[in-house]
């Protein structure tokens, strides 16, 4: 396989490639990547990529990963399951013919 097929984001299926062809485009930071791609929006929100995608950021800017500024991340901040949404739905007493 060759490099560039690597998955960096899973959840979203973004590829090395996809990454660095965005960053050759002018894409210039986090947000934009996130924004185009949708790189850490996925059910993880980003916990098994976004380090990844710093490096790849950093490398093309020719800085230190820690000068890549991270985007701010909007709750839910740790992933919901449906089922406890659908639960907490339920203990409130359903449907209130509100509709």
């Amino acid at each position: 396989m060759r490099e560039e097929d690597t998955i960096i984001c899973r959840c979203e299926d973004v590829t090395l490639a996809d990454i660095r062809t965005a960053l050759d485009e002018g894409l210039t930071d986090f947000e934009e990547l996130k924004r185009m791609l949708r790189c850490t929006m996925g059910s993880c929100q980003g916990r098994t990529c976004r380090e990844l995608i710093l490096r790849e950021i950093a490398a093309a800017r020719g800085v230190a990963p820690d000068e890549v500024e991270i985007p701010v991340y909007r709750p839910p901040t740790a992933p919901v399951r449906l089922g406890e949404l659908a639960e907490a739905y339920e203990r409130r007493g359903g449907d209130d013919g509100d509709e």
